[in-house]
């Protein structure tokens, strides 16, 4: 049998890439970023660790960031995953695929919720601290059609 497939969830680094955070996405096979990147650095590091699909955030709106999509639909080990920043503008009527998990960011409150047979996942932030909200990651684990999610809160 395979083994499962790791996909690191991270959203709303806005310029930070914590040590804790490139620490929880090691061991992933595939990194998904929702967007809010802050600079491009973020996107060389992330790569470094395992392939990157990344959408632009509301904030990502200097020349480097032009040419990053504001949404993605991949299949990664048979299970359709569409990505977007902000929840609220999700159309998946509009989708050209069948979707079994939505990742999106924006918010910084990390959420797993189930609806009419979609997981919505927001790994909540990854960068600096925005009220009293945990600073966190994600990690979704396909494993022979199975979707199963998480949220990693970091300590610092």
């Amino acid at each position: 049998m395979a083994n499962p497939y790791r996909i690191g969830l991270i959203a709303d680094t806005h310029g930070l890439l914590r040590p804790e955070a490139v620490a929880a996405l090691a061991g992933s096979d595939f990194i998904l970023h929702a967007g809010d990147i802050g600079k491009p650095e973020i996107l060389d590091d992330l790569r470094a660790i395992a392939p990157l699909a990344v959408v632009r955030g509301n904030n990502d709106d200097l020349p480097w960031a032009e040419d990053i999509p504001e949404r993605v639909t991949l299949i990664l080990a048979g299970v359709g995953i569409h990505m977007l920043h902000i929840l609220p503008e999700l159309d998946l009527a509009a989708v050209d695929a069948p979707v079994r998990v939505v990742i999106s960011g924006h918010s910084h409150k990390p959420l797993i919720e189930e609806r009419d047979g979609v997981l919505y996942v927001n790994p909540g932030s990854a960068g600096p601290r925005r009220f009293r909200l945990p600073i966190s990651v994600g990690r979704l684990t396909l494993d022979a059609g199975q979707v199963q999610a998480e949220i990693l809160e970091l300590t610092s």
